[in-house]
């Protein structure tokens, strides 16, 4: 354990520079005097780092040293190789850099080590893709990606299923949610989030911003949950059968989550009523994604939804009339 926190005492300071002890202290969840104890035993080892003293002192290491042990155990190897998707990398237009670095990483890892990683991508395979989708149009990620690293300011023509505008942003960050990738740039001076799909043109401009501080890991987690939130802020009470509610998990877990929660007890022909959430911002999507329920639901509020399912039904009922008799699928040969 202590070798393991000596170890990454010296990577930290390697990556971030001067820190303080109680800092380290508070990274490792020990006390200050085990981090002065750690210091001297890496002192001891040849390791330069030296004390600053007073309110804005630390430990650091001597200017331009830098170790090449990297410490990793096999399973920490095995994350490495895991992690380097090969899809989203080449969208990125980093599919041979990350390619070459797994290479130089499989070729510094002992013999032992180096089984374990080759092993694991003959075993896992991640693909980000959901079923029945093809992967996004993604001739602009690699430019995208220069402007978030590059913090280059970019124009785009920007279709918002509202209308289509024309935004000049300051990019962020790039996510891949589901096989889609999204945007996140400062509009305005406020983070907002652009499906990189429905961007029709962009430009690369050579203006460049200060990038403020801005954790996209939080961002996406608050701005995500919000735009579920929002998305299926409406209710509709239905009639389900087991079935239903089957197929409601498999379409919307959101929904069968709050279906379950809501339910009555079954009636005598299996039926129960549930709440679920619904996006009646736009009836006409509200009603297909329920419509592939089947005939083991029925809308019974809100008025709006149920008439809309009503008239899609009849109009598919219209186009699917009953054949006359003895003229049926599987109908007997005279």
């Amino acid at each position: 354990m202590r070798a393991g926190r000596l170890l990454s005492i010296l990577l930290l300071l390697q990556t971030r520079g001067r820190m303080t002890a109680q800092a380290l202290a508070d990274e490792f969840e020990v006390s200050v005097r085990t981090i002065y104890r750690d210091v001297d035993q890496l002192s001891a080892a040849g390791v330069p780092v030296y004390a600053d003293r007073g309110p804005s002192g630390g430990f650091q290491l001597l200017d331009g040293y830098r170790t090449r042990l990297t410490g990793l155990t096999p399973a920490e190897a095995e994350a490495l190789f895991l992690s380097g998707l090969p899809g989203p990398a080449a969208d990125l237009g980093v599919g041979e850099a990350m390619a070459a670095a797994q290479l130089k990483l499989l070729a510094a890892l002992p013999d032992g080590y180096r089984d374990g990683a080759g092993r694991l991508a003959a075993r896992f395979h991640l693909d980000t893709v959901s079923w029945y989708r093809g992967p996004e149009r993604a001739e602009l990620l690699p430019p995208l990606a220069d402007a978030v690293w590059g913090a280059r300011r970019v124009r785009i023509r920007y279709d918002s299923w509202q209308a289509v505008v024309e935004r000049e942003l300051e990019p962020l960050g790039l996510v891949l949610k589901g096989g889609a990738w999204y945007l996140v740039a400062l509009s305005g001076g406020k983070p907002r989030t652009y499906r990189v799909a429905a961007i029709q043109a962009l430009e690369v401009t050579d203006a460049v911003f200060e990038r403020p501080p801005f954790d996209l890991a939080a961002y996406w987690t608050a701005w995500a949950s919000d735009f579920e939130a929002r998305l299926y802020r409406g209710r509709a009470r239905l009639r389900l059968t087991d079935e239903g509610l089957r197929r409601l998990a498999a379409l919307i877990p959101m929904a069968a989550d709050m279906a379950r929660q809501t339910a009555t007890d079954p009636d005598a022909a299996g039926w129960r009523e549930a709440v679920i959430p619904v996006e009646l911002d736009s009836l006409d999507h509200a009603a297909a994604e329920l419509l592939r329920l089947g005939p083991h639901a029925e809308v019974l509020e809100p008025p709006d939804l149920r008439a809309r399912m009503a008239e899609t039904s009849a109009a598919m009922a219209a186009l699917y009339p009953s054949p006359p008799a003895g003229e049926g699928v599987g109908a007997a040969d005279g």
